[in-house]
């Protein structure tokens, strides 16, 4: 038996509905049926129902955005850093593997090589930096798992939000058997205000970058196979290979769903963070070759963005 949590959230229903495809057996808990946060509580949950593994997809994201865990930080640590600690310790008492959905966002920037070897650029704003990314992309290159978090409150600035995901990563990192499984910017081809295809077509204005992302059913599918298959525990980013930028998704829109409306560009960084953003935002590029490497496969970017929107669903 799989014991799933955070059942209510974006990524936790479509673990929900991706089990119950499969066929896996598998519990949906809640806190109003356990308060698992509280360690004596899932301790004693877990030694009587022993599952076979669990999958953590409960935490602090905000709404309708990252803004909102600046005002909610007592949260935000709660359900980023102290209560993925609390299940990585009960789990390693019991001895029971488990999953653990991480961020992307704790990263800022891509590697680049502007001709003198490779550094990490955090401004992917600069036009020499643009200019690399269309005319010479195999110069630019994801952060991988054995790279430290620099967008984190080790390497500020940031914002809460990140900050509490990377020290939560730092709480459960080597201790029992277990999985993080970074995610990237979420979409699918199901209209939510959790998509980012819909935040993009709703926003006033667009902040235009590059990143990494991850469609929603490809990353579900990609943490369950790597339980199923047995892929060695340890970190994962879970993205679609490659990465796209702002302006190439509004592309994407504009021919397959053709909006009645113009999109228009924040004109710069200081704009946006003035007018339309109250914390850091984390823009970034990953990669995710050790999943591959892993024997799991997910589709390019592109083709995910494509298939997502030439389904579009309202």
């Amino acid at each position: 038996m799989i014991l799933l949590l955070g059942t209510t959230g974006y990524i936790g229903q479509a673990f929900q509905t991706e089990l119950t495809r499969r066929g896996e057996r598998f519990v949906a808990l809640s806190r109003s049926q356990v308060d698992y946060t509280k360690f004596q509580s899932l301790y004693d949950y877990l030694k009587s129902s022993r599952p076979s593994f669990i999958i953590n997809a409960a935490g602090y994201t905000g709404k309708p955005n990252v803004d909102a865990c600046e005002s909610a930080k007592a949260d935000t640590l709660q359900g980023n850093t102290l209560f993925p600690q609390v299940l990585a310790n009960a789990c390693a008492a019991l001895e029971i593997p488990w999953g653990h959905v991480s961020s992307g966002c704790i990263f800022a920037g891509a590697w680049i090589d502007y001709g003198d070897g490779w550094v990490v650029e955090k401004d992917m704003t600069k036009p020499e930096f643009r200019a690399i990314a269309k005319d010479s992309p195999e110069k630019i290159r994801g952060f991988d798992e054995t790279m430290a978090p620099n967008f984190s409150f080790r390497d500020e600035p940031c914002s809460f939000y990140s900050g509490t995901k990377a020290l939560g990563e730092e709480a459960i990192q080597d201790v029992g058997h277990s999985y993080i499984w970074r995610l990237r910017i979420p979409f699918d081809e199901f209209d939510n205000p959790r998509n980012y295809l819909t935040k993009i077509q709703r926003y006033p204005k667009v902040y235009n970058n590059f990143n990494s992302l991850s469609h929603r059913g490809d990353f579900v599918n990609a943490c369950l196979d790597s339980w199923f298959q047995k892929v060695p525990f340890g970190t994962y980013n879970v993205t679609n290979p490659g990465y796209v930028s702002t302006a190439e998704v509004l592309e994407m829109i504009k021919e397959i769903l053709k909006p009645e409306r113009e999109f228009e560009f924040w004109k710069s960084d200081v704009e946006f963070y003035t007018t339309g953003a109250v914390a850091a935002r984390s823009n970034c590029i990953m990669d995710s070759s050790k999943l591959l490497k892993a024997g799991i496969q997910m589709p390019i970017v592109h083709h995910s963005l494509k298939t997502a929107l030439s389904k579009w669903i309202l």
